[in-house]
């Protein structure tokens, strides 16, 4: 690669790159982050020669998604037939010299409030030393010896005589003096030329080692934009997710990766989805296959949410189950499974997520795995002799729940499976992702609580975990022993025995009139083992 000339430009002719849309920041950039003080120690630079650093440019003829406003300005689209300049490096810069220049309002990160860039201004008081003190402030302590930096930032600024009755003539000079810096001021430029997007994307992710990385899905974004056949990578996921959302669906918390996986899995001739198939994909095989490989991730969904009653993304083992599924739908044409299809697959969801398969590698296991999904598709029974299922009931006893965990998301899609009722009402518990994300979070009930427990080993035991309402575990049960909480629920819910079958506990072999935690941990795990063990061997 031949090594780029350094270049110079002036503000203006930024400001104009940016006005007539021939300069562009990127979608993959991080968001705008600078405040107000970040921006004026910019200008402050500026204004008294100081550098601030190259701004490295990337010039082409391709077009990738870009940010379309800077605050409350929108920007224009890149005239056809024009090339574009996108910046690689300097957008918190060039995005402050914008907002200064126009007197942009930017939300700020929080996007509770909103930063004024009007609110900058130049101080001309008289005793200010040019050298040491900051000429540019966003919090002058005298506004009345302060003029406004976007006046300033004109150009070809004049005072009017209201201005000229406020300031002293040094001051008059002074503003003079300050615009023609700015006007005159150097901006180092480098501009990469001819190079293809790859190369684009590389030399942003080596000088950005220090800040953002890029991840897969951000470089496949810009990869296959397509403006001619209107295809945005990042609208189209968000598009998909937004329909969930309105359609009730609670999967809305799935990586965007599970697309790519997806895609590479279908087009790609080797049939894998490692990072650097995804990279090599094309952009016009991408938008081809695109709303299919979303069918089938829809289908995939809606079979966790039916077949195996998995209400909530935040309860899967692994969201990246959702991709062999999905492969098993596309290439079955949407239909469902057959009964031998569904017993196979059923099996393989659950050797999945008992074995800890997707905790690391997950890309070349996903490979492996689509052979296995050949088989079903076939009607043949996959085998899985190099995939270790942890079962046996002394395992689920001496795991301790967390809510990260696949294993215990296993025991808990299992429990969900179960349609659990509310101990005091009787009905449908309704579960959350928003609740579901924390250990501690009130759908969670230890059934013996840990308070009653106290320091007893193992009281955060799996097994002794129940899927319950939030209200129900704050007001109801707190820290009483359970024949205490469920004698007080059998005098108001006639259907306490019923109900309890539906978190797999009996009333009767359980220890709980007894308070027995040993003979409940016992009994319960039996239960969850036999539960659990009828779903990986189909035969």
């Amino acid at each position: 690669m031949k090594q780029p000339k350094p270049d110079t430009m002036k503000y203006r002719d930024l400001i104009d790159g940016i006005e007539n849309g021939t300069i562009k920041i990127p979608k993959f950039q991080r968001e705008f982050v600078w405040g107000m003080d970040e921006t004026a120690g910019l200008l402050d630079s500026i204004l008294k020669g100081y550098p601030i650093g190259t701004f490295i440019l990337w010039e082409t003829t391709e077009r990738m998604s870009n940010i379309k406003n800077i605050g409350d300005l929108d920007l224009p689209d890149t005239p056809e037939g024009k090339n574009v300049m996108y910046v690689l490096d300097g957008q918190q810069r060039i995005t402050s010299l914008y907002a200064a220049r126009k007197g942009a309002k930017i939300k700020k990160p929080s996007g509770k409030k909103k930063w004024d860039y009007t609110e900058i201004y130049v101080n001309l008081d008289d005793g200010l030393n040019e050298g040491d003190d900051n000429i540019i402030t966003a919090s002058p302590e005298e506004k009345e010896k302060c003029l406004s930096l976007r006046d300033v930032l004109r150009f070809d600024f004049k005072m009017s005589k209201e201005l000229e009755e406020k300031f002293t003539g040094d001051q008059i000079d002074r503003v003079d003096r300050y615009c023609s810096a700015f006007k005159t001021y150097d901006f180092s430029i480098v501009t990469l030329k001819k190079e293809d997007i790859d190369s684009a994307i590389e030399v942003f992710t080596r000088i950005n080692t220090g800040g953002k990385t890029l991840t897969l899905f951000e470089i496949m974004v810009a990869k296959t934009y397509s403006e001619s056949k209107n295809f945005d990578m990042q609208k189209k996921w968000d598009e998909f997710i937004d329909d969930l959302k309105d359609s009730g669906v609670k999967y809305e918390g799935i990586s965007s990766v599970l697309i790519l996986n997806l895609l590479s899995l279908l087009i790609s001739s080797t049939k894998d989805c490692k990072r650097k198939t995804i990279l090599k994909l094309e952009r016009d095989s991408v938008i081809e296959n695109w709303e299919r490989a979303i069918s089938a991730l829809k289908c995939s969904i809606d079979y966790f949410k039916s077949a195996f009653r998995i209400p909530v993304s935040q309860l899967l083992p692994y969201d990246s189950l959702l991709v062999p599924f999905a492969y098993f739908f596309h290439h079955n044409n949407h239909e469902k499974p057959t009964s031998d299809q569904r017993k196979f697959l059923e099996e393989f969801f659950w050797r999945i997520s008992l074995s800890y398969r997707y905790s690391s590698g997950t890309e070349s296991k996903l490979t492996q795995d689509i052979k296995r999904i050949d088989n079903i598709l076939n009607g043949v029974r996959p085998e899985y002799n190099e995939i270790k299922v942890y079962l046996d009931e002394e395992d689920l006893i001496e795991t301790n729940f967390s809510a990260g965990d696949s294993y215990c998301k296993a025991v808990l899609c299992l429990l969900a499976y179960q349609k659990p009722r509310d101990f005091h009402s009787g009905d449908d518990v309704i579960l959350d992702n928003a609740w579901l994300q924390r250990a501690n979070s009130k759908n969670y009930h230890h059934f013996f609580p840990k308070a009653y427990l106290k320091n007893v080993d193992g009281s955060n035991s799996v097994v002794n975990i129940t899927l319950v309402s939030d209200s129900l575990n704050k007001n109801k049960i707190r820290a009483k022993a359970p024949s205490k909480y469920i004698g007080e629920f059998k005098k108001v819910n006639e259907r306490i025995n019923k109900t309890l079958k539906t978190h797999l506990i009996n009333m009767d072999g359980f220890g709980i009139e007894d308070n027995d935690y040993d003979a409940f941990l016992k009994a319960r795990a039996r239960r969850i083992y036999k539960e659990l063990k009828s779903r990986i061997d189909p035969c």
